[in-house]
């Protein structure tokens, strides 16, 4: 087991690598780089689109007015006076120590950066997760106790309903209906705690949290809970039609205790394996649009005006924490199931 793991972890090595290459080579091609967007600012002109690509020669179109020698220190500055080769390298070697390098416009390490927001991340996939996964599974075992009942029907047309609307769609219905929109004005439009919440008392801080996150995690938990339900009533079904499930009852063992002793514990098995990569998948894939619906300031936020700023050492720095989260994730998927499951086998 051990071996399969370290075999598992040294593959992560090229693949992460791989990741980051590709991105980087498609950056280099992106006009707008944070050197051309400090010469338009220096310009006293907005970066977004009048400062084109480089030219030929190396400098930069969008210099009139902005003295050689000041492009270049801009470039030394952030590092663009090196070939790119040497500057993948280099990142390389920085991401081998754990150093993520200092963000282009916060003026902070990224580290730092990251550490800021990642509470409001956790909280909104801590709750989507947890939410999904109490609604989806006891969902999924009531449709598949009841397949082919008008129950099952119409719940299955709700979670399709909710699962062909994007999330960011439902958030801006949600917005508009219930935030002070054209209607009414129940919930914050904006932000994850009132301004004034460290004035307020424990209980107040509390009620003011799940008043803030109601909007987002029903947005983010509606358009989720489709696949878990489908997949939970399949695996249910799928048990409840097996030839060990017709000889206990057969022998007179109660409902109850051949759906929960037999059934659901050998069902739960692709549904327990899943939790890994759903719970990554809700802290992390989901929250990017969210968050900046509701400008809640959390890691999809910060992804999200790191690209729009071109802000590279947060972009890379962001995708190398969550390539090896999701490569983690991966891995804790493909154990769970020898812990859910001894009969399964990756090695000799």
């Amino acid at each position: 087991m051990w071996s399969y793991i370290l075999r598992r972890l040294l593959l992560m090595i090229p693949t992460l690598i791989g990741i980051l290459l590709i991105t980087f080579t498609i950056i280099q091609f992106v006009p707008g780089g944070p050197v051309e967007q400090m010469v338009a600012q220096l310009q006293g002109r907005d970066a977004g689109g009048e400062v084109g690509a480089a030219p030929a020669e190396g400098s930069y179109r969008g210099r009139q007015g902005v003295d050689a020698a000041r492009v270049e220190e801009i470039r030394k500055l952030y590092g663009f006076d090196k070939p790119a080769h040497e500057r993948f390298i280099q990142m390389l070697g920085q991401f081998a120590r754990f150093d993520l390098g200092k963000s282009f416009f916060h003026n902070k390490d990224v580290w730092q950066l990251i550490k800021e927001k990642l509470p409001v991340s956790i909280s909104l996939g801590l709750w989507t997760f947890l939410l999904i996964y109490l609604i989806s599974v006891p969902l999924g075992i009531a449709k598949a106790v009841r397949a082919g009942t008008p129950f099952d029907t119409a719940t299955t047309f709700v979670i399709l309903l909710g699962y062909a609307i994007p999330s960011f769609v439902l958030g801006v219905v949600l917005l508009v209906y219930f935030a002070g929109g054209t209607f009414v004005q129940w919930f914050p439009l904006r932000g994850i705690t009132s301004m004034n919440w460290a004035e307020l008392g424990t209980l107040a801080k509390i009620t003011d949290y799940f008043w803030h996150i109601t909007l987002p995690v029903t947005a983010m938990v509606l358009g989720g809970f489709a696949v878990i339900t489908v997949l939970t009533k399949n695996s249910v079904l799928e048990e409840i039609r097996k030839q060990y499930v017709l000889t206990a009852r057969a022998k007179g063992v109660p409902e109850r205790r051949v759906l929960w002793t037999h059934v659901f514990r050998n069902a739960l098995i692709p549904i327990a394996t899943g939790f890994p990569a759903a719970f990554v998948g809700a802290f992390f894939a989901g929250s990017l649009l969210i968050e900046t619906l509701f400008s809640l300031d959390g890691l999809g936020l910060l992804s999200y005006e790191s690209v729009i700023r071109r802000d590279y050492p947060v972009v890379f720095g962001s995708l190398y924490v969550f390539t090896i989260i999701g490569l983690l994730a991966h891995l804790l998927r493909d154990l769970s199931y020898l812990w859910v499951d001894p009969r399964v086998k990756y090695f000799d």
